[in-house]
């Protein structure tokens, strides 16, 4: 799902009046100084403008369930209306919660709302409220991790009332570390301020931190990003938080600093506010103070005003429209890939069991004929399975009968993204299975595609579930001129005059989130030249994507 707004979720480490008088204070020179060189000295409770097309709201409120103080700016221009909030909110002996929101709510019912940047009186706020989530400081800027500190940041990462996600960025050896930090980790950071705690790793602390995470390590000047309730004890946790390798960051840095805040972004707007937060009434558009007016003047008021609540309640209804379907489409996708892991589960348990079977089985005979030895040998000879994306590229070359065609960059950035090796596991397995359909089809045993073929399950080959196979794209997708082109790849001209070939039957390398790897393939020509590959990355654009 797009990430249209920037939300800020904390708890502040100054009592509720002492928070309030330092958001006060930021905000208050935040609309005073350039760019924004507001008149506030003009602000008064209730409704004030105090720039053409700008206002500023106020309200608050004490009594038995707590108190709350909230600041609205609403600056208006021709393609919408941007609009900043920051509430403040106390219930009894709990923690003061501070929450920073930025949206656009566009005139144009057909608009798009234009996506929020991190605004700077985000890390104006953070420099004086003493923030934190959890047991955590939520900072401005990236904290030095030192080797003494490791142990505290671990505690933070397993701690269970955590709710925003922990970054942590690792040295590389042999480089600068206040060079590092400067010129790499502080700008891929900066639009993560308010929505992660941040880390940067010094280089002593980087082994010490692996040791101990043997499941959730991050080196070499890779960035990772966890999620809370980390369980450092379970290694399948470990496919849950991202990693992002070097090689992403210096190649391309403003696509690294992209990739990287999107996660951050899409917890921060759909993770449910804290009930003290969400409890908070809505606020709406009040008159001005009519001190000294006439009666007519304090109608037009309060007409002007009810009219500017009518067009607020229609620009956010619109807003909220939006973000309902988008959430609508993200449960859909959820419950199919519910739906299938389950299958997937279902099918590999069962394969597993054959196979287990198969081998004890197997043990037995050989034991009879006097080959215990034999039995329980592993197999040196075999070559050890490719650990990266990477790795799966240089092996490809090898394959006489597999082509890929695509672009290797693509593929590349899969290294980056992926949550652990199961998506280059599965990538090599359908590899083997097409190299052996492909080396079957070219001595004429095959009769069927390659999906039929692995369902058939022929022996002494690899195979891979039909289930991961789809023949080809639907007819939305096929008839959808940039969606087409998406998915049309090069060939050699021995294959197709054009050099380009439609390539709609894929393998579903993974699931579950935004990335979806998928493995597009040709075998239109596989008994005459083999099977070529055209793409190998994230999920194409579709219907749901």
């Amino acid at each position: 799902m797009e990430t249209r707004r920037y939300r800020m979720v904390v708890t502040s480490g100054l009592d509720y009046v002492k928070t309030g008088a330092q958001v006060d204070d930021q905000l208050r020179r935040w609309l005073r100084e350039p760019p924004k060189s507001y008149d506030i000295d003009a602000f008064a409770d209730g409704r004030n403008e105090i720039a053409d097309g700008v206002t500023l709201d106020h309200d608050s409120a004490t009594g038995a369930g707590g108190a709350y103080g909230r600041w609205r700016l609403r600056e208006t221009a021709s393609e919408g209306t941007w609009q900043t909030t920051v509430l403040i909110r106390q219930v009894g002996d709990g923690p003061t919660w501070v929450q920073l929101d930025v949206e656009h709510l566009p005139h144009d019912s057909e608009a798009r709302p234009v996506p929020a940047k991190t605004p700077r009186l985000a890390k104006s706020l953070l420099g004086v409220l003493e923030a934190r989530d959890g047991q955590a400081d939520v900072t401005p800027d990236p904290r030095v991790v030192e080797a003494e500190d490791v142990d505290d940041v671990i505690d933070e990462l397993c701690d269970g009332s955590r709710r925003l996600p922990v970054v942590v960025a690792s040295t590389p050896y042999g480089v600068n570390f206040d060079t590092w930090l400067e010129r790499t980790v502080d700008p891929l950071f900066r639009p993560l301020a308010g929505q992660a705690v941040l880390y940067v790793m010094a280089p002593e602390a980087v082994a010490r931190f692996n040791r101990t995470l043997e499941y959730h390590r991050v080196f070499g000047g890779g960035v990772r990003t966890y999620l809370p309730g980390v369980d450092p004890a379970w290694a399948p946790d470990g496919q849950r938080h991202r990693v992002m390798s070097r090689r992403l960051i210096a190649e391309d840095p403003r696509r690294a600093r992209r990739i990287l805040a999107q996660l951050p972004q899409s917890l921060a707007s759909r993770v449910p506010l804290p009930a003290d937060l969400d409890s908070v009434p809505v606020l709406r558009t009040r008159t001005r103070n009519g001190v000294g007016a006439s009666e007519l003047d304090r109608l037009r008021d309060e007409n002007h005003a009810l009219f500017e609540i009518l067009e607020e309640a229609g620009r956010e209804q619109r807003v909220r429209a939006d973000e309902i379907r988008d959430l609508k489409h993200a449960l859909r996708d959820a419950e199919d890939n519910e739906t299938q892991l389950f299958g997937d589960y279902d099918e590999q348990y069962q394969e597993l069991h054959d196979a287990r079977a198969q081998v004890l089985l197997l043990q037995k005979r050989l034991l009879v004929l006097g080959e215990g030895e034999a039995a329980y040998a592993p197999d040196d000879g075999a070559p050890a399975d490719p650990e990266s994306f990477a790795e799966i590229l240089d092996r490809i070359d090898g394959m006489r009968r597999v082509h890929f065609t695509g672009v290797r960059k693509v593929t590349l950035e899969l290294d980056d993204q992926a949550y652990g090796s199961s998506w280059v596991r599965m990538t090599w397995d359908a590899l083997l299975a097409l190299r052996d359909f492909a080396e079957a089809a070219a001595a004429g045993k095959v009769s069927s595609d390659f999906k039929k073929w692995c369902a058939d399950a022929p022996g002494a080959v690899h195979t891979i579930s039909p289930r991961k196979i789809v023949r080809d794209e639907s007819k939305t997708v096929k008839t959808k001129t940039d969606w087409r082109k998406e998915r049309t790849f090069p060939v050699p001209s021995y294959v197709d005059p054009s050099r380009r070939l439609f390539m709609g039957a894929h393998v579903r390398i993974g699931g579950g989130n935004t990335i979806a790897p998928r493995l597009h393939y040709s075998e239109a020509s596989c008994a005459d030249h083999g099977i070529f590959i055209g793409y190998i990355g994230p999920h194409l654009t579709n219907t749901r994507t």
